[in-house]
């Protein structure tokens, strides 16, 4: 496997930082999650104006063009030989030293990675998760606004071991109100009367690529979508449930904290929303 690491192509286990990278040290930087289908890099412009603004919101300059970026993750998927998998795009602060002072990192890092991904097991498409809602809240946009794609998940990755540890593949984590605010790793919807229901990003929901290419498919199925305060209870009382993320896709729920969630199997308007999905992927973005 070849890895995009500071504009040259090395192999996997010649891809390596340096200890004093602040991305190591302290998670001081962004990443994003972008999907390859059929040789089609679904709404790369859209994950790399994520990333810009991400690194914006954290002082990191990035040390490239947009364009030149957009190039050198087409060109690792062709050094890869891939036309489906998952890429992910990396920036560090780069080296410094053991201070927290990101001023005294010069040279922000850049990595690529291009290889497959298979974040849940292909059964539960079809036959639907089951989740539980987790003790540990997802972090206050007051401490880290959710629209920064950091390198710090270490608060998901608590959620996870929980979810783990209560026998389920994915959590749902609530904000400081106790609202519902996202998964560990994906946006959160569900259907009640006809209508589509997500948390507003003011609930600590990160603003994510596949929830708005969702929003777009909505209204182009004529499905009514409200971005609302949604709690355990809503969820629980729900018609149909969902979770969407660059990894997961579109994944049904059909199981919350024990209560069976409509009909306990994947409803009619997620099977809607997945089959143009499935489309749009292979359409939406560019071409490597």
């Amino acid at each position: 496997m070849k890895i995009y690491l500071d504009g040259k192509f090395v192999e996997a286990a010649e891809a390596k930082v340096s200890v004093f990278d602040h991305g190591l040290l302290y998670g001081d930087g962004v990443f994003e999650g972008i999907r390859l289908y059929q040789g089609n890099v679904f709404r790369l412009e859209e994950h790399l104006e994520r990333l810009w603004y991400s690194a914006k919101a954290i002082m990191l300059e990035i040390p490239m063009s947009r364009r030149d970026m957009a190039e050198a993750v087409c060109e690792t998927c062709r050094q890869n030989g891939l036309r489906d998998g998952y890429i992910r795009l990396v920036i560090t602060r780069g080296v410094g030293d053991l201070g927290l002072s990101p001023w005294l990192c010069p040279t922000p890092s850049i990595i690529i990675i291009a290889d497959k991904i298979s974040l849940y097991p292909p059964e539960y498409y079809t036959t639907g998760l089951s989740l539980v809602t987790v003790p540990t809240r997802r972090m206050s946009p007051a401490a880290l606004p959710p629209t920064v794609k950091s390198l710090n998940y270490l608060n998901n990755i608590l959620a996870k071991l929980e979810a783990r540890q209560a026998g389920a593949l994915e959590a749902i984590m609530l904000n400081d109100q106790g609202f519902v605010a996202e998964c560990t790793g994906d946006n959160v919807f569900m259907v009640h009367k006809g209508r589509l229901f997500t948390p507003a990003e003011q609930q600590g929901a990160l603003k994510g690529i596949t929830r708005d290419t969702i929003f777009d498919i909505a209204r182009g199925l004529g499905v009514p979508l409200v971005e609302h305060d949604l709690t355990r209870y809503d969820l629980w009382n729900a018609d149909e449930c969902f979770l969407t993320g660059t990894g997961a896709e579109v994944i049904p729920v059909v199981r919350l904290d024990g209560r069976v969630i409509g009909t306990g199997a994947p409803g009619e308007v997620t099977g809607r929303i997945l089959a143009v999905f499935r489309q749009r992927v292979l359409t939406e973005g560019t071409r490597i």
